[in-house]
């Protein structure tokens, strides 16, 4: 076990290394993987679930669908809970990726917090 220990010390060891001479700010996806420890396995599981929700938000738009705030709503509801779905949102915008849902879902909350601020 102690092995074991030895090597996960070194692996974490040099990530803080290479985040120093990386500006992890032009990877926030990255950056935010590992400030949350996620695993490769819940990084793989929720690119496929966004995956699956631009395809709904793609088929969506093309059927004239307006209001996407169900996907939304999906999209936070899915997400890691070690994540915060407005973070992970401006992250997955700020590096490209799905930039049309994105951009839509970054639309949705503006809309949301403008309509809550006035009251």
């Amino acid at each position: 076990m102690g092995e074991l220990e030895s090597i996960n010390d070194s692996s974490s060891f040099h990530i803080q290394l290479l985040s120093k001479i990386i500006d992890m700010n032009q990877y926030p996806v990255i950056k935010l993987i590992i400030e949350h420890n996620l695993t490769r396995k819940e990084f793989n599981e929720m690119m496929d679930m966004i995956q699956g929700l631009n395809e709904a938000y793609e088929l969506q738009k093309e059927e004239g669908l307006l209001d996407f705030t169900s996907l939304l709503i999906q999209f936070a509801g899915m997400l890691n809970e070690k994540l915060d779905p407005n973070q992970t949102i401006e992250a997955l915008k700020l590096e490209g990726y799905y930039p049309l849902l994105m951009a839509e879902f970054s639309k949705i909350l503006e809309d949301y917090d403008r309509k809550h601020r006035r009251r």
